[in-house]
């Protein structure tokens, strides 16, 4: 509908549609961890009630992982909560449990079905719930990668480390060309030990925590990094380019972290005379440099648990788990905000909701077992090689 159209039939577009549409501002989004078009109050109490009495009756059948980035909803039934290795790693050490049901995305339901058991079953609520940067490297064009290293001359020096935020393909791939999983906490002594095996390394898929490590963590210059574009023949690199790499960056990215930038740093330090500036690794490297402290959800988590009464922190990373400790830390006198503007919820994340959390428990209390998440045994051996090496890290 047209301008001239909509002042015809006398319509206004309402203040949220505005806002939506970009063509106006809400001052009252700029509070802190609140937002205009927030998401619905937490679903109706028969829906509590009915997970509450599905999970019951599984017992200890059942162990609910639920990821820091879950909404309030979901995250009041996980039996642990955590970050993607954690909660993999306790699942393995619950054997126990015949069903695991993974509140996450899905890399990490595959993590979980590669460090558990044959006889526990990983689930996933809602098969929809993948990771954007997970799903900007894939077993096809990392193989294409590493014929393209290889016509440069260089595979044989090259060690590929990959993120822990990557498929089951990919970890395999990394096994199997002798390199490791990192996670965000170890990415540092992860790289030391793949610069003890060769003289390069291809990082995938988060080109960010791979800068921010070499450069910030271990006084290399940006100049020793290139960025390796699947979408373009060769990466878009010429062989000397990456004869003279020390880090080979896959192009990829989060979608969350990736939206954080240095104006968002200034114009919060500006709003709030000092403030804190926390964010995490996965933040472009102009962020990271600009602020005050850089890490993991876990280093965040204990960063501010340790935080003195009355200090005040900016937080980058997704809005479920800044506005969960806001909450929490809010009687301690911390005051703690989101580091942008704007909304930034984790959308895959937040696929996994409360009426996806009750079918996959009821099906399971009604012995239906639905959306099981299994990799298939080579890809899993090679996966667990790149895990192990990652678990011997010193």
């Amino acid at each position: 509908m047209t301008t001239a159209q909509t002042q015809e039939l006398d319509v206004q577009p309402t203040p949220l549609a505005l806002l939506l549409l970009g063509r106006e501002a809400d001052p009252k989004s700029e509070r802190g961890v609140e937002c205009p078009g927030d998401l619905p109050s937490p679903s109706d109490p028969d829906l509590v009630e009915r997970a509450r009495k599905a999970k019951e009756k599984l017992g200890d059948k059942v162990f609910v992982l639920g990821h820091h980035y879950q909404r309030d909803e979901v995250i009041q039934f996980a039996d642990v909560t955590g970050d993607s290795f954690k909660l993999a790693r306790d699942a393995a050490a619950r054997p126990e449990a015949e069903y695991i049901v993974f509140c996450g995305v899905h890399f990490m339901a595959e993590s979980a079905d590669i460090l558990t058991s044959d006889d526990q079953k990983v689930v996933l609520p809602d098969l929809a719930a993948g990771c954007s940067m997970a799903d900007m490297a894939t077993a096809e064009q990392v193989a294409e990668c590493w014929d393209v290293l290889t016509e440069a001359g260089i595979a044989e020096q090259v060690v590929p480390v990959s993120y822990m935020n990557s498929s089951a393909d990919i970890k395999a791939f990394t096994g199997k060309h002798g390199g490791t999983i990192c996670t965000s906490s170890n990415a540092k002594r992860a790289l030391d030990w793949a610069f003890e095996q060769g003289e390069k390394v291809l990082f995938l898929p988060d080109q960010h925590l791979g800068r921010n490590t070499a450069v910030r963590d271990m006084g290399m210059s940006l100049e020793d990094c290139v960025l390796y574009n699947p979408h373009k023949p060769n990466g878009g690199l010429t062989a000397e380019e990456l004869r003279a790499a020390k880090m080979i960056l896959w192009r990829g990215h989060c979608s969350v972290h990736g939206r954080f930038s240095l104006d968002s740093v200034n114009d919060v330090r500006e709003r709030i005379p000092g403030v804190n500036v926390l964010v995490h690794p996965e933040c472009k490297h102009e962020v990271v440099a600009a602020a005050d402290y850089v890490g993991s959800t876990e280093y965040i988590i204990k960063a501010l648990e340790a935080a003195p009464a009355g200090s005040k922190w900016a937080i980058g990373t997704e809005l479920n788990l800044v506005r969960r400790l806001a909450n929490r830390f809010a009687p301690e006198g911390k005051e703690i905000v989101f580091l942008d503007k704007t909304v930034c919820f984790c959308s895959t994340m937040n696929r996994i909701d409360l009426p996806h959390l009750v079918w996959a428990l009821e099906s399971l209390a009604e012995g239906n077992l639905v959306n099981r998440i299994e990799v298939d045994k080579e890809t899993e051996a090679f996966a667990k090689l790149a895990l192990e090496r990652m678990l011997a890290l010193p």
